[in-house]
């Protein structure tokens, strides 16, 4: 089997396909593109009650990028995965050129839950998460939507919908709609049309203008006087992401 170019890999997912595999020994690799895609509009995150309790409880401390290689080998740790030695391989290759990114979270030192993904332009793609203890994985993700949402981007694809990524205001929109989204997130200005996408057009109408910035959150934090205090930390994600119900 030809090994998958990190160059090769980014392209894919600037063109609105990415990778998988049959089973974590699988030799062979296909590309996907599905006809309905899951994404998350940043405006429309759902912070239950009980999520925001726990993320302003400070139980996690989170952390962006202190172990990627064991985030995506935790991810792929279980009965069934689609993540097989060569796209772990070059997924470690694209977080090294600064491609690819793991919100990592921890409870007495130990790594319980965490979450990996590509970014390019204004957008990031969650590939895969964990989870080790409860609600683990969702603290991971609304750590994710607040930096994205305090970094400038403007879409999170998260592939394939679940009940526990619908829970949480995951929407599926159409290819073409999806493709729209995703232009314009890479910069290329395509208009979002058609009612399937209506509930992320006031996201992309209101798309900053500064750079998109994964690390915006941290100065944020700094600035707060929340950083290194995972209690005071979650009061801030809390009430970057908003609403509850």
């Amino acid at each position: 089997m030809s090994r998958l170019d990190p160059r090769l890999l980014l392209q894919g997912y600037a063109n609105g396909i990415f990778p998988m595999a049959d089973s974590r020994d699988a030799p062979e690799l296909f590309w996907v593109e599905p006809r309905m895609r899951a994404v998350i509009p940043l405006h429309k995150f759902h912070l239950s009650r009980s999520l925001r309790r726990t993320v302003r409880a400070g139980t996690f401390d989170v952390t962006l990028d202190h172990d990627f290689a064991e985030v995506i080998r935790l991810c792929a740790e279980r009965d069934e995965t689609w993540i097989n030695a060569e796209i772990e391989r070059a997924m470690l290759a694209l977080h090294a050129s600064g491609h690819a990114h793991s919100i990592e979270v921890w409870h007495d030192r130990r790594l319980v839950g965490g979450l990996y993904g590509v970014k390019l332009g204004r957008a990031f793609f969650g590939e895969s998460m964990f989870s080790r203890m409860t609600d683990a994985s969702k603290v991971a993700l609304a750590w994710l939507v607040a930096r994205l949402k305090a970094g400038n981007f403007t879409l999170l694809d998260c592939q394939f919908m679940t009940d526990h990524l619908a829970s949480m205001g995951a929407v599926n929109v159409p290819r073409e709609a999806y493709v729209a989204l995703l232009s314009a997130a890479l910069g290329g200005g395509a208009a979002v049309s058609g009612s399937a996408a209506g509930v992320l057009v006031d996201a992309l109408a209101r798309s900053p203008s500064a750079p998109p910035d994964l690390a915006a959150l941290d100065r944020l934090l700094e600035a707060t006087g929340a950083a290194g205090t995972p209690g005071a930390a979650g009061y801030v994600i809390s009430q970057l992401l908003g609403q509850t119900s």
